[in-house]
């Protein structure tokens, strides 16, 4: 059983790298949101980036709330899964 303190201290670092990871896949984003402006890329195109930042930051959520967060600091210590916009990826048929 974990203490307070402990728990204080995963949910902090478990905090942090919730942020770091969606301002990653926000930068996705403003990527594409630029390049859209720059007539680059179609409304679609940037559709399907949002959506595919949807579905990213979903399973960045479902990772970092679990109920154990002293087992996900470790996880996240360990150096936690990587390349959360991939995860994201609509599934090819």
């Amino acid at each position: 059983m974990s203490t307070k303190s402990e728990r204080k201290a995963a949910r902090e670092v478990v905090a942090a790298y919730h942020e770091a990871r969606l301002a990653e896949l926000i930068e996705h984003v403003g990527g594409a949101v630029d390049r859209f402006r720059a007539g680059e890329l179609d409304a679609f195109d940037v559709d399907q980036t949002i959506f595919q930042y949807s579905r990213s930051a979903k399973e960045l959520w479902k990772f970092c709330n679990v109920p154990d967060v002293v087992f996900t600091a470790q996880l996240v210590r360990e150096g936690g899964p990587s390349d959360w916009w991939e995860r994201g990826a609509p599934k090819r048929r």
